[in-house]
């Protein structure tokens, strides 16, 4: 029973793997259709409903309270406010492949912060392996010969802003979580980037008078495919399959499958976009990578 629970928590580690991987092609696609404050809003209007479709039919019941949501509040400026905020525009300036590149930097700056704020203290090959993944996305940088005034350098900074923000609601979430359960803080947090989203968005389109355009994405079949991938497998099955996941496993090795995802991001960034991949991309890949692994599995080492 033991072996099959833990192989149950690796197929729902690689499942999640798989499905954010392919988040940033479908980012990608919806951004060729709309504008990103309209994906925004559309992905948290789907996942909001079929969020609660199970509470309103009575399935799954919530014990929230307005203090409880101010609470939460902050938890979701990092995520889903900024984290996906800065990632949608970031897609504007450069390809999934580095967007995804630049993200597997999220544990890093996880750990960065976990020792700032957690007080945890990472062993001397840990800090070796954080500045290997720095030195990864550094060489990317540099290969590319970036212009601090080009669009892509803007990219980057919001790809690099979005995973900080993703860092800090790691943080934020682990002290969290003492205090709720993740189910409450899943439900709070998609309804605070409904709510919020959407009101960006129309507030956009009243400025430009183009509050009849509001809805017209979902005329392109391929936009409501790609928004229904992020609303409800990108945004709410993940965080079921992590929790999951978590329950069976320690969580060094979970987070090693994000790795995975900079991986499956990379290879469906060549093949449905094609998006070219340098082989500075690889190497500065493998370094960010191996950087990520050493930070999760020598903290026995100091």
């Amino acid at each position: 029973m033991k072996f099959s629970h833990k192989k149950k928590a690796y197929v729902a580690a690689i499942l999640y793997a798989l499905i954010t991987g392919f988040s940033f092609l479908f980012s990608k696609l919806t951004l060729n259709l709309a504008n990103p404050l309209d994906t925004l809003a559309h992905r948290f209007t789907v996942s909001f409903i079929f969020a609660f479709i199970p509470v309103l039919l009575g399935w799954i019941k919530l014990d929230i309270t307005k203090k409880d949501i101010l609470r939460i509040l902050p938890l979701s400026l990092f995520y889903p406010i900024m984290s996906f905020g800065f990632q949608i525009f970031g897609l504007v300036y450069i390809s999934s492949s580095e967007a995804g590149i630049i993200q597997a930097t999220i544990p890093i700056f996880t750990m960065i912060f976990s020792t700032i704020f957690l007080k945890e203290r990472p062993s001397i090959l840990q800090k070796i392996s954080i500045l290997l993944s720095v030195a990864g996305v550094v060489y990317i940088f540099f290969m590319k010969a970036i212009n601090l005034k080009s669009n892509i350098f803007i990219g980057i900074v919001l790809i690099l802003l979005s995973s900080l923000s993703s860092a800090g609601n790691n943080v934020l979430a682990r002290k969290m979580s003492g205090q709720y359960k993740p189910i409450c803080l899943t439900y709070t947090v998609t309804a605070i980037g409904f709510v919020f989203f959407n009101i960006m968005s129309i507030i956009n389109h009243s400025l430009k008078g183009t509050l009849n355009l509001y809805f017209k994405p979902f005329t392109n079949p391929l936009f409501v495919v790609s928004i229904v991938y992020l609303g409800i497998l990108s945004s709410l099955i993940t965080s079921f399959l992590v929790n999951y996941a978590l329950s069976k496993m320690e969580a060094s090795k979970m987070s090693v499958f994000n790795n995975l995802s900079t991986l499956i991001t990379m290879i469906a960034g060549i093949i449905f976009l094609g998006e070219k991949l340098q082989y500075f991309h690889i190497i500065g890949a493998v370094m960010i990578i191996l950087g990520v692994i050493g930070t999760n599995f020598l903290d026995k080492i100091s």
